[in-house]
């Protein structure tokens, strides 16, 4: 059994990793600290594993595991990681945005790769350290990347609505309940933080010198969890072949599906799938694509990663139900 410990189990994410790796066929959960939480059952705060566990949120990071998860803020790994003196042996996942960058993917002797599996597969079977992608960039990045591949030259205009679980645990008065019911609001207007990894990830893909540009509206929704894009561009390919441009690159891929059907949030919320839908008249194209934003947004794709990085099966743990109604 791999030994998993996790650093910042209170929030969202961290809520959400433990639901999953509870259920994992291959791991056993050593430790998950929490600074606020010290002593307290983890179902005190995550109140629906009443029964499912008996841990407590500790203090202190028992180095006697195989892989640590971090679910800190961002800013907190930076300044974490090098004070833990976590041995070369313990592998990390990041869900925070502290190593997405480069070529500030370095802590110490360990370089973290961006933990994108459908790009970056290989490397993430042999890092000792990955950088989980942001949710907003899962989602976008999962639309746009295989024709950015096959050489695709113009812009991409995006649009894109989130639940209120994206902007964290931490009340603010934009994630309050009264704010969001019945309300959507766009905010960072063209500068949304996840815009540098995605055109990362383009300038790996792309096979031109010249990545497109990507201009992006997002939205808050007045629901709790998912993220829902649409990306529109010019293309003069017909659809047929845009289409066949997408099966040969998620050929492999575990969580990607094509869809010919509308698609819709509640296909994915709760599972670490992302659905894909391509329309296209006359020569602008669209795409669509859903995922959950706490699953292969976060926790899911996190775990997706680390069963990747132990040479497990890549599926294993996420076979999950989709809400459906």
């Amino acid at each position: 059994m791999i030994r998993i410990g996790i650093i910042g189990g209170a929030g969202y994410t961290g809520g959400e990793l433990i639901r999953i790796l509870l259920n994992h066929p291959d791991v056993s959960i050593s430790f998950v600290q929490s600074k606020s939480n010290v002593g307290n059952k983890i179902s005190s705060i995550h109140t629906d594993m009443e029964g499912e566990t008996n841990l407590v949120f500790c203090k202190e990071v028992d180095e006697n595991v195989d892989v640590v998860f971090f679910c800190t803020g961002h800013g907190e790994s930076t300044s974490l990681i090098p004070t833990l003196n976590i041995s070369t042996r313990v592998k990390i996942i990041d869900l925070s945005n502290d190593f997405r960058l480069q070529p500030n993917n370095i802590s110490g002797n360990r370089r973290f790769v961006y933990g994108l599996p459908e790009i970056n597969r290989t490397a993430i079977t042999s890092a000792d350290a990955v950088a989980n992608p942001g949710c907003f960039a899962t989602a976008i990045q999962l639309a746009i990347l295989p024709i950015v591949g096959s050489g695709h030259s113009s812009d991409f205009y995006v649009t894109g609505i989130t639940g209120s679980t994206g902007a964290g645990q931490s009340l603010s008065q934009t994630s309050h309940f009264s704010w969001r019911t019945n309300n959507i609001q766009a905010y960072k207007t063209l500068t949304h933080q996840h815009l540098v990894e995605i055109m990362q990830s383009c300038q790996q893909t792309c096979q031109t010198k010249e990545v497109p540009g990507v201009h992006f509206v997002p939205w808050r929704g007045d629901f709790t969890r998912g993220i829902f894009v649409s990306v529109q561009t010019k293309s003069t390919l017909p659809l047929t072949e845009i289409k066949k441009i997408f099966t040969d690159f998620y050929a492999n891929a575990a969580f990607v599906k094509l869809s010919d059907q509308s698609i819709h949030l509640k296909q994915v919320i709760n599972t670490n799938k992302c659905f894909i839908q391509i329309e296209k008249t006359g020569d602008q194209l669209v795409i669509h694509s859903v995922i959950d934003n706490l699953v292969k947004g976060a926790s899911g794709q996190a775990v997706q990663n680390m069963n990747l990085m132990f040479g497990l099966d890549e599926k294993a743990g996420l076979h999950l139900k989709a809400s459906a109604f």
